[in-house]
């Protein structure tokens, strides 16, 4: 699975004072049962009114189960049917939507020449078929899975390898599209509601983590929409925010691009990456289907994602891993109100075109302000098109000035 290098959070927590919790008291007092007696009986005994009580409390604890674990189904429950086999048992259900979503999980092996030798397992990932057209049926994948060999190859729930091609990745999303002959195979994945998803709702990640094919493990969503920040390059910068859906569900090296499931047996997500860390446990992360299927769909369209390309290279002015020293902040001459803006390290194409170069600090687009590489690339990609115009405005020598540019395609990676 593709783990990006770079530590995401630190996993050391600040120390809180807990908080008191009272002694909650109970009432010591004595409810003794009183003697029942009919005639020609006796009465009952201690023991008979213990056995009583006990299966009284075995009753009502089923049914306080019932209701909770399956409302919908209790007096089904109830009527003479088997907790396992009613239509709400949670177990049940599991074993249904992994069954239902399992044969549309493929392995991905990703092979890598060098002087014309194979070397084999240069990555390890899995992938969802989700759709067939004829005779190819289509497999969306991460992009990290896919990118570092010259051959892929993706194996079926049984075991049948066939080889992949690669119809289109990209890289900022992390998804990628592959194609493969579709003799045998008759799943496709049913694409679910992302944005229906709740905290707390049971999911399954199906996958081929350390090579194991076909391994389904269960937790639940522990986050909806969480924002993560990743380096695209992974160059230990984050220059990028993932919208990702967070769950505890075990996911490992080989799970990246298999499915997250909803217990519909519902697409809702694509495992991307996890936190690997000494002491962490159950932080892993899935692409929403929502933004899946629109990277997908061009992919499948133009054999790639079309985003407005500005041409610049830049590190954030205020940036943790190559802050500036006193000297450095000197020869931009900035005021000293500037303290956040994109420094340009590299200059071409439109913003070339448009005369910024080393050493400018981009502090605005379109009059709202820019502070960073990411808010760079978030504005660009969020609210601008190609062909669009636009205004930057960066310090050059410690003056103000503006330019406007006319955005174009970003080139093909």
């Amino acid at each position: 699975m593709g783990l990006f290098d770079d530590e995401f959070y630190s996993t050391k927590v600040s120390k809180r004072a807990g908080k008191s919790i009272g002694r909650v008291r109970f009432s010591r007092k004595k409810f003794w049962p009183k003697t029942v007696s009919t005639s020609g009986s006796s009465s009952l005994s201690m023991l008979q009114v213990a056995i009583i009580s006990s299966v009284i409390s075995a009753v009502v604890s089923v049914g306080l189960f019932a209701l909770v674990a399956m409302p919908g189904d209790a007096q089904t429950a109830f009527s003479g049917t088997s907790l396992r086999t009613a239509q709400g048992d949670p177990y049940e259900r599991i074993i249904t939507a992994g069954d239902k979503v399992r044969p549309a999980v493929v392995s991905i092996v990703s092979h890598r020449e060098i002087d014309g030798s194979r070397i084999e397992d240069a990555a390890l990932g899995s992938g969802v078929i989700f759709k067939i057209e004829g005779d190819t049926a289509y497999i969306m994948t991460n992009h990290h899975v896919v990118d570092s060999g010259d051959n892929l190859e993706a194996v079926t729930v049984d075991g049948v390898s066939k080889e992949a091609q690669l119809i289109g990745k990209d890289r900022i999303s992390d998804v990628a599209v592959l194609s493969i002959d579709s003799k045998g195979i008759n799943t496709t994945v049913e694409i679910g509601d992302s944005k229906q998803i709740r905290r707390g709702e049971t999911v399954l990640a199906i996958g081929n983590p350390l090579g194991l094919g076909g391994t389904m493990t269960s937790g639940i969503v522990s986050y909806t929409n969480r924002m993560i920040p990743v380096s695209i390059n992974q160059d230990g910068v984050y220059d990028w925010e993932q919208n990702v859906i967070q769950t505890d569900a075990a996911i490992n090296e080989g799970n990246s691009g298999g499915a997250l499931i909803n217990m519909q047996g519902e697409l809702i997500g694509i495992n991307t990456m996890k936190i690997a860390d000494m002491g962490v446990e159950g932080l892993g992360f899935a692409i929403p289907t929502e933004d899946v299927m629109k990277i997908v769909t061009d992919l499948m369209e133009d054999g790639q994602v079309s985003r407005p390309f500005l041409g610049v290279y830049t590190i954030d002015l205020s940036s943790s891993y190559a802050p500036l020293d006193e000297e450095q902040r000197k020869e931009l001459k900035l005021p000293d109100s500037v303290e956040e803006g994109a420094l340009v390290l590299e200059s071409s194409g439109p913003a070339g075109e448009a005369g910024l170069k080393l050493n400018d600090v981009i502090v605005e687009f379109d009059g709202e302000p820019i502070q960073s590489t990411m808010d760079v690339r978030k504005y660009l990609y969020d609210k601008k098109k190609i062909g669009d115009e636009m205004v930057i405005s960066y310090y050059r020598d410690g003056k103000l000035q503006e330019a406007t540019v006319k955005l174009t395609d970003k080139p093909v990676e």
